[in-house]
């Protein structure tokens, strides 16, 4: 897997319970999660609420920790006449990894690569936003992560949210200037007693502005239609991790 974060790994438990034979690689910072997933549990409902989690989750169920194996970086895997490469990229969350086909030359990118959804898709090709959702978002780490991607010269990546991306250059750039860019909008409201709802806000006209250059018509409309979830996710990552660097500078 990936990382941890429920969307992505909220059914290890239930599929393991299916599959006896499987074991479940992870990075070695998720392992513990996969074995007792009662914290992971708690900060979920932190972030969704109740409700939200019983509706999307429902109970997870713990694996036997002699079936994680934790994966080191650079780990080769075979997988019928495939050897992946499991790559360490922290930056969304300090536990992620991304799977690396070089026969294929295809990532499998988890939420380092951002998000990208198909109807926003133009001639220029997919529309891409960064995932900086809480809590551990770091934006250094997450530039080196996006980079190491690139550097690997993928023909393809393909997103858990959704889908298949081409043109990797080009969204890699795109994903470096809107790492900054939020940074920046984060740190140019950080004094603000509404700084959630500036930072949102700001974030969401900055996308908005992309999308026009995208070719991306109704362009607000379509951004909190396709991408509010996204950028509310976003906007609690970027506060968390202000005052992550708040708490350290004393």
């Amino acid at each position: 897997m990936t990382h941890v974060h429920l969307d992505h790994a909220g059914g290890t438990g239930a599929l393991a319970a299916r599959l006896p034979r499987a074991r479940v690689l992870v990075h070695p910072r998720g392992a513990p999660h996969v074995v007792d997933p009662t914290r992971l549990e708690a900060a979920t409902i932190a972030v969704y609420g109740q409700q939200a989690f019983e509706h999307l989750y429902g109970k997870l169920l713990p694996v036997a920790a002699e079936r994680v194996h934790e994966t080191p970086d650079g780990e080769r895997v075979t997988l019928g006449p495939s050897e992946l490469r499991i790559l360490h990229t922290p930056g969304h969350a300090l536990h992620h990894q991304v799977l690396f086909d070089p026969d294929a030359r295809a990532v499998f990118s988890g939420d380092t690569f951002g998000v990208s959804y198909r109807e926003l898709d133009r001639a220029a090709g997919a529309f891409v936003v960064p995932t900086t959702t809480p809590t551990q978002f770091d934006p250094v780490q997450l530039h080196a992560s996006v980079r190491r991607i690139a550097e690997l010269e993928p023909e393809s990546v393909f997103l858990t949210h959704f889908g298949r991306v081409t043109g990797v250059p080009r969204l890699a750039t795109a994903l470096a200037e809107q790492i900054d860019r939020f940074v920046e909008l984060a740190r140019e409201h950080a004094g603000a007693a509404d700084r959630h709802e500036r930072i949102r806000t700001a974030m969401r006209d900055y996308v908005v502005a992309r999308g026009e250059a995208h070719g991306i018509a109704d362009t607000l409309a379509t951004v909190e239609a396709v991408l509010g979830a996204d950028l509310e996710l976003n906007t609690q990552g970027l506060v968390a991790w202000l005052a992550r660097t708040e708490k350290a500078r004393g």
